[in-house]
């Protein structure tokens, strides 16, 4: 049975506060198995017998959108995709120099096509690098996002589609205990 993590949006921010307790429920009472969250920010894991990562997404969607009267976009991926994620480094040693304030993993539910990933690249500069890898994107912060420029919110528009936000720290403590 496969293990997935569900890396949720608009959980815990802008107004739409869920206790882990209430998003454990929801989910179980979808039929998922051995359900956890992680940290309150939307990071749920859990064992489901499809496959169809696709599909699973597009249901729990539903479900959340029913039970909290608003829209939450699920990026799943399996623990084996998350361990590749928290060990890819496409910064290289910059995304690990003393100047670094943090490096963000994006979530998005496809790869986005060049002509947006070019868009988004085109906005790198002293304070910000991107980098996109299939369905995730990076982005290399050398001041904090709270006083940056640059928000998630033009990443979304950049690329076109919804994406969701995790420090890479909380990608690889994922990835450590899950895999």
């Amino acid at each position: 049975m496969p293990k997935y993590i569900a890396f949720l949006r608009a959980i815990n921010v802008g107004g739409h506060v869920v206790k882990m307790d209430r998003l454990r429920e929801l989910f179980e009472g979808m039929g998922l198995q051995n359900v956890e969250t992680f940290i309150a920010s939307g990071n749920v894991i859990f064992d489901a017998r499809t496959i169809n990562s696709v599909t699973l997404a597009s249901k729990i969607e539903k479900h959340l959108h029913a039970a909290l009267g608003y829209q939450v976009a699920t990026f799943l991926r399996t623990t084996a995709e998350v361990n590749a994620i928290a060990g890819y480094e496409p910064f290289g040693a910059a995304g690990r120099a003393a100047d670094v304030h943090a490096v963000y993993v994006g979530f998005m539910a496809s790869e986005p096509e060049q002509a947006a990933q070019a868009k988004l690249l085109s906005f790198g500069n002293q304070s910000h690098e991107f980098f996109v890898s299939g369905r995730e994107v990076y982005w290399l912060c050398r001041a904090s996002v709270s006083e940056s420029k640059f928000s998630g919110a033009q990443v979304e528009k950049l690329l076109g589609r919804a994406v969701t936000l995790r420090n890479s720290t909380t990608v690889r403590k994922l990835a450590k205990k899950y895999n």
